[in-house]
């Protein structure tokens, strides 16, 4: 008697039956890689070899489809990586059943041990996956890429929102945020329908939407949902406790299949619950088994102390990367005769923080001081080296000191610091009244100057020895600083990477500085600003291994002519002196209009400065946007402004300078102090 022939829905039942010859292993571990197409051959008995599930061959196939809640759906991953991946508990395994995981009496001991051991090779490769993941989204990838359709048709991640870190407690109410679903998609209607019949086409049926009607859920305490919780292990969905956390869990408009169906699996990192995943087959496979707990357990344990590390890890580069910003200057200072730009940029992801910075301070007699450094590291340590090694090159830069003794300076903190805190730096001091630019280097990459006529070139600076070696002297250099041109100070990150070496990336700098000036012609140099994007844009993508900082200072300088500088002898004639040589001063740069407030205020500067100097007194007036009027003597100490008593017949001079002037102060130098005062030439 002649057998019927099967409709083609049990002909694709069938097909979906056959066992595969993978191991489980090598499935777990080839998803995410493109796999070759496989087409049907010949076997024996006539009939056709399947073609794996989601194969690229012109058939109804589908593949795996995921979501994330909150942004746009990714569906239609590679689908010859998806499907050719055999699954732990296939159709046609006859130890997969609905019962408890018994196998049936006819089943060898070798069938039994094979499916174990592929059940082990399983885990492993699973967990290796999971543990590729550095940050939070990568580990829930790698646990759904893992488990669908290998373990489970479809899996559904929640996690705490938000999560806690470390020993932070956790913030109430206990709210689980659905994190990300991947599922198998059903492309055979009979396939769909059965699975409606069974309650899977409530998680998503044949449509790509996986998402929960409510995205939200709040654990109530006593709850069904937070006693399974509380339980750490995972659970079927056969009893009537965790049929009723499920529905707790994805809203009361959504279930899943019940019986052994769908595994409720809480994840439990190092001190508390953060999250659960849900585990779905579909009716064209058998149920789990018994030991399929013992899987689920493991990959919710991975999966949860992969998220608690990237948890902190996460945490740890945010602050370092705060602290490392809050220590950059917020804002450049407007010093006279300079204007300034600058860039940083951190290090790519892999990277995280460095300790690049830089910095410029205002100096006595209209001067600027430069400063670039990098601390060597990418930590949270380095940053805190940098913050300090930059609060220190402020204060000894308060001190007016040379550019090689503030290096020497900077080089014992280090020592102090510790013995393997070490960085570059390059420190410089700009004078436009000279026109002079005085540099010392601490292993750090040369200045680049670009000339007004476009003519870029790297300055000859001594190299000198990394901050923190001890024992090595430091060497300064002065060199021209011509009106018009731009000095580039930057950090290593901009000119070395993988691919290339530091003096290479250098010359390819100058070369740069010089082609941007071409476009703007010889007698105009380039915006500062746009020059310093027109510079970062010289990045490739493989050149973002380090952080950058950029420094740019193009000189303007002061002119001789507005200028005015006299010696006075500390003498009780002195005041009165320097009011007639501020008077014609005055005249002559045609600021009659201050002669009163800056005869005034002068004079009470130097009479204090006549009263404690032995030396020679210097005055120097300066006409720029602002007049700013200089009065230093041999004296250290500072002076401080107090209230006069209505007897006193002193105590008054820097009362009224602090009222009359738009700005005032003191500097100490080595050789003893400046006071200066500034008034706006507009009124």
């Amino acid at each position: 008697m002649t057998e019927p022939q099967p409709t083609s829905h049990e002909s694709r039942r069938k097909e979906l039956a056959r066992p595969t010859e993978q191991t489980l292993a090598h499935a777990v571990e080839e998803q995410g890689r493109p796999h070759a197409d496989t087409s049907a051959a010949p076997q024996p008995g006539g009939q056709a070899r399947r073609s794996p599930l989601g194969a690229r061959s012109g058939d109804r196939s589908g593949g795996v489809t995921a979501s994330v809640p909150g942004q746009p759906e990714r569906a239609g991953r590679d689908a010859a990586a998806a499907s050719a991946v055999p699954r732990v508990g296939a159709p046609g395994d006859s130890g997969a059943a609905e019962g408890p995981g018994a196998p049936d009496s006819g089943e060898g001991a070798a069938a039994v041990a094979r499916r174990e051991g592929d059940r082990l090779r399983f885990v492993g490769a699973a967990t290796r996956r999971i543990a590729r993941g550095i940050d939070l989204d990568e580990i829930v990838l790698g646990l759904c890429r893992a488990t669908v359709p290998t373990f489970s048709d479809a899996i559904l991640v929640h996690l705490r929102d938000p999560l806690p870190v470390g020993d932070e407690r956790p913030a109430t109410p206990f709210v689980l945020r659905l994190r990300r679903t991947d599922r198998l998609r059903l492309v055979d209607e009979a396939l769909s329908e059965s699975a409606e019949a069974e309650g899977l086409t409530v998680l998503g049926g044949s449509g790509p939407d996986l998402t929960p009607a409510s995205e939200l859920c709040e654990v109530r305490t006593g709850g069904e949902l937070n006693e399974v919780l509380r339980g750490v292990r995972p659970v079927f969905a056969e009893s009537p406790a965790a049929r009723a956390a499920l529905a707790e869990l994805l809203g009361p408009d959504r279930t899943v299949p019940g019986g052994r169906r769908a595994i409720l699996a809480p994840l439990r990192g190092r001190r508390r619950v953060i999250g659960a995943a849900v585990f779905v087959r579909g009716p064209e496979r058998p149920a789990f088994e018994a030991n399929d707990l013992l899987v689920a357990a493991q990959l919710a344990t991975h999966t949860a102390l992969g998220i608690d590390k990237a948890v902190l890890y996460g945490r740890e580069a945010y602050i370092a990367d705060e602290l490392q910003r809050t220590m950059l200057p917020d804002s450049l200072p407007q010093p006279t005769g300079v204007r300034l730009a600058s860039r940083y940029l951190p290090a790519a992801e892999t990277a995280r923080v460095g300790g690049d910075w830089y910095d410029a301070i205002p100096l006595p007699g209209s001067r600027v001081a430069l400063v670039v450094g990098d601390v060597m590291g990418h930590s949270m340590t380095s940053a805190a080296i940098m913050g300090q090694l930059r609060t220190t090159a402020q204060t000894l830069a308060g001190l007016d000191l040379p550019p090689a003794e503030v290096l020497h300076h900077l080089d014992e903190q280090a020592q102090r610091l510790g013995t393997d805190r070490m960085a570059t730096c390059l420190y410089a001091v700009y004078d436009p009244v000279a026109h002079r630019i005085t540099i010392a280097n601490a292993g750090h990459p040369p200045p680049v100057l670009l000339h007004l006529g476009g003519r870029a070139e790297v300055l000859r600076v001594p190299p000198g020895a990394p901050i923190g070696v001890g024992g090595v002297d430091f060497e300064a250099v002065e060199l021209d600083a011509p009106a018009g041109a731009t000095l580039l100070l930057y950090t290593d990150g901009l000119v070395e990477s993988r691919l290339r070496d530091v003096w290479t990336g250098i010359e390819q700098l100058r070369e740069r500085l010089a082609a941007t000036a071409q476009l703007t012609g010889p007698d105009h140099s380039p915006p500062l600003e746009a020059l310093c994007d027109d510079v970062l844009d010289m990045l490739g993508p493989g050149d973002r291994d380090d952080d950058i900082a950029l420094l740019a200072a193009r000189f303007d300088g002061i002119a001789p002519s507005d200028v005015a500088y006299w010696f006075l002898d500390p003498e009780e004639t002195a005041p009165g002196r320097a009011r007639r040589l501020a008077r014609r001063a005055l005249e002559r740069w045609g600021l009659e209009e201050l002669t009163d407030s800056v005869e005034l205020l002068v004079s009470e500067v130097v009479t204090n400065a006549v009263r404690y100097a032995e030396r020679p007194v210097t005055l120097r007036l300066l006409k720029t946007d602002v007049l700013r009027c200089e009065v230093g003597d041999d004296s250290p100490q500072l002076p401080r402004q107090r209230r006069a008593r209505e007897t006193d017949e002193g105590g008054r001079g820097l009362f009224l300078v602090n009222r009359l002037a738009r700005r005032w102060g003191a500097t100490r130098l080595s050789g003893g102090k400046v006071v200066w005062f500034e008034l706006p030439t507009r009124p």
